[in-house]
């Protein structure tokens, strides 16, 4: 198993404060320090575009732009479009995931979810990240 890179830099966009810190808290745990933290995808993307990211992680269920419509701006945009994106639902609607995958999304996990499925996921994307380089 490949050890985290500390330096990688995550973006967490979900609309609960709460929600963000839990995630945050989750990949300091796995070994990623460095993360900040946008309340929707309006911010995320003007995040995105000012600054250096390696992966995002976005809920889906969202105020003024949800996780599907920054995942399209995402993937729409040549100089983000490689970003990993994983996506977070509350529910696992088989049409959300349908979408996700379709839109580019890299993977989906439904809350509530723990250290091991989020270390799991995550290690996976970057597996294929690597892999495709």
């Amino acid at each position: 198993m490949s050890n985290p890179s500390p330096d990688m830099k995550f973006l967490i966009v979900d609309d609960f404060s709460t929600m963000r810190r839990i995630i945050r808290g989750l990949l300091k745990e796995i070994g990623y320090n460095n993360a900040e933290e946008a309340e929707d995808g309006t911010v995320a993307l003007n995040m995105l575009k000012n600054g250096k990211f390696d992966f995002v992680v976005s809920d889906i269920n969202m105020p003024n732009m949800n996780g599907f419509e920054l995942l399209k701006a995402i993937k729409a945009d040549d100089t983000l479009k490689h970003l990993p994106v994983l996506m977070v639902t509350a529910e696992a609607r088989k049409e959300d995931i349908v979408l996700a995958a379709q839109t580019g999304a890299a993977g989906y996990i439904v809350k509530p979810f723990t250290k091991a499925t989020l270390e799991e996921k995550v290690q996976k994307i970057m597996q294929k990240l690597t892999a495709a380089a």
